[in-house]
């Protein structure tokens, strides 16, 4: 009995689904749609990933880069040695994304 009604909400979903959907044909030049698209919001991106994401990132990090050496000193004090590979990869990672706004958008090309 359920495998029945599984099989009436399927066909009743593709049912639905072929006279809802319709095919969509392009008119024109998709490419330079797509390339006046980007150009329109290139900007807007540019602008959002500057002030946004890359700020969030540097918060995140420069976060975790303090707390990794804070445990890992708390580590040297119990065990008389200091790990340095944490703290120097989440540094590194600091480093690259407080500057990568500077040259990013070079490599992209905007």
């Amino acid at each position: 009995m359920k495998r029945k009604k599984l099989i009436c909400i399927l066909a009743a979903v593709m049912i639905v689904t072929a006279l809802c959907c319709t095919t969509a044909f392009a008119a024109g030049d998709v490419a330079s749609a797509v390339e006046s698209t980007w150009k329109g919001a290139a900007t807007q991106i540019k602008t959002v990933v500057e002030k946004v994401v890359f700020p969030a990132l540097d918060m995140i990090l420069a976060i975790a880069f303090f707390t990794k050496l804070g445990m890992a000193y708390f580590d040297y004090r119990k065990h008389g040695q200091f790990e340095w590979t944490g703290p120097v990869i989440l540094f590194a990672c600091l480093v690259f994304t407080l500057t990568a706004p500077s040259y990013i958008w070079g490599i992209i090309g905007i």
